[in-house]
């Protein structure tokens, strides 16, 4: 399976403007700028987004989790925090809120901590990055 977005931007990195484009178009030319990324300004960021898509990969891996193990979660909520300093990311902190039905606090913490280790986006902050660029 491959899934994609696209990045389009014009100008400089403060003045410019870019959008972003899901494969999906869940994002369809979602306006993103210096202002979003580093001010109060609107659109996304690069930032929120990872956060995003942590936050819904972990929850979705404790799900199988749970679920693989004969528990029915009723609610997982998961909050993201990623936090940016000196132009890298530094931490990704995931606060979640569960309702699981008759699982002890043993069991649901070892599901936890395999869901964090073991999550796709998880694995990505340690893995290979390549680049196959195009100067037109």
């Amino acid at each position: 399976m491959k899934r994609n977005a696209t990045a389009v931007w014009q100008g400089t990195g403060k003045e410019g403007t870019g959008h972003l484009t899901t494969q999906s178009t869940v994002l369809n030319k979602t306006q993103y700028s210096f202002n979003s990324r580093f001010a109060d300004g609107i659109g996304t960021n690069p930032e929120e987004l990872v956060a995003a898509a942590h936050a819904g990969c972990f929850t979705m891996k404790l799900s199988f989790n749970l679920s693989g193990a004969g528990f029915i979660p009723e609610n997982l909520e998961t909050k993201c925090e990623i936090t940016l300093e000196n132009g890298a990311i530094t931490n990704s902190h995931l606060i979640l809120s569960a309702s699981v039905p008759g699982i002890s606090k043993e069991k649901f913490d070892e599901l936890v901590a395999d869901a964090e280790a073991n999550c796709p986006i998880s694995k990505l902050y340690n893995t290979t990055i390549s680049v196959d660029a195009t100067l037109l």
